[in-house]
């Protein structure tokens, strides 16, 4: 059997540290409530983005009447 060179030796742990965290309680816990979390997140991100964007428009167009139409 050859020796296997450092590089080697510290992917082989870094493997193996992987495959025994994702095997962890906490992290299918986290995978799977992720998941199924994850299209509310998306909905509610672009909910609130959209309802920004919306209040930024009228408080520009508020600024540009206030402003007599001189604001850019």
């Amino acid at each position: 059997m050859e020796k296997e060179t450092k590089e080697e030796r510290i992917a082989r742990r870094n493997r193996e540290r992987e495959k025994q965290m994702k095997a962890s309680p906490g992290y299918v816990t986290f995978s799977v409530m992720f998941t199924l979390a994850y299209p509310f997140i998306a909905v509610f991100t672009f909910v609130m983005s959209s309802l920004l964007a919306l209040f930024s428009g009228v408080s520009r167009a508020m600024a540009w009447v206030v402003s007599g139409g001189k604001s850019h």
